[in-house]
């Protein structure tokens, strides 16, 4: 299993999925004694721009661009370009090898992770994209394998998908792994997820980094929930040594 050296304030990637700078300046400040990377999504960089990435790089943090690029090789590579020299830790990316290729091309300083399946997908998700059954474990580690070869630095999946990618695939690249759930109440109201682990689970199948939002956004006390996380993920840690 990966030994990269990560701090364990900065193994959970707290979502900031909110619709405005100042909520999400307002969970920063509220979190910060215990997270240090963060993950400004559609929603709050539409709200926020670049002046809310700024803020948050400059207090300390790490950022995570969840933009999901997909789009014409050559307007991906524009888009990529314009997060170079900020700071900006990870972008992500969903798309097929001349979209991951034309992010690549532009990363400079910047981290690309290649978006495999999203969490909120499941195996009837496949049936209606595809017209028959799918292997999600499949698609995922097939998507995985040709955007590391093409030169991404990650990737996102599942922790479902996480082991095998890290025992086939090595240790020479990050895995940052949505879809965490307390491990005391996994389903949350209104959840969408569907490929879910807990934050145990994700990093004993080799993950990075565990993106986490609602889980800690609804708790009655979301240091509690994180404290909690980071307990588990300490525990796999000490456990790889």
């Amino acid at each position: 299993m990966t030994k990269k050296q990560v701090p364990l304030e900065e193994r959970i990637i707290f979502a900031l999925d909110v619709d405005s700078p100042e909520a999400a300046q307002k969970w920063v400040e509220r979190l910060e004694s215990h997270v240090r990377f963060y993950k400004v999504g559609l929603q709050l960089f539409l709200a926020g721009w670049f002046h809310i990435i700024d803020w948050i790089l400059g207090r300390g943090h790490r950022v995570m661009v969840d933009l999901k690029f997909y789009d014409i090789p050559e307007t991906v590579s524009l888009a990529v370009r314009q997060l170079q020299g900020r700071g900006v830790s990870f972008a992500t990316v969903h798309g097929n090898d001349p979209i991951i290729q034309a992010a690549v091309k532009e990363k400079r300083d910047l981290k690309i992770l290649a978006v495999t399946v999203l969490t909120c997908f499941g195996e009837e998700d496949m049936i209606e994209m595809f017209g028959q059954p799918a292997n999600i474990e499949e698609l995922v580690f097939s998507r995985a394998r040709r955007a590391l070869n093409i030169g991404a630095d990650g990737i996102v999946s599942s922790g479902l998908e996480a082991q095998r990618l890290r025992e086939n695939l090595g240790d020479k690249f990050l895995i940052v792994t949505p879809g965490i759930r307390p491990g005391t109440n996994r389903q949350i109201p209104m959840d969408d997820q569907k490929r879910i682990v807990t934050a145990w689970e994700a990093m004993a199948n080799g993950a990075d980094h565990v993106v986490v939002g609602r889980p800690i956004s609804t708790a009655a006390d979301p240091i509690a929930v994180v404290e909690q996380m980071q307990k588990e993920i300490l525990r796999e840690l000490e456990r790889r040594k």
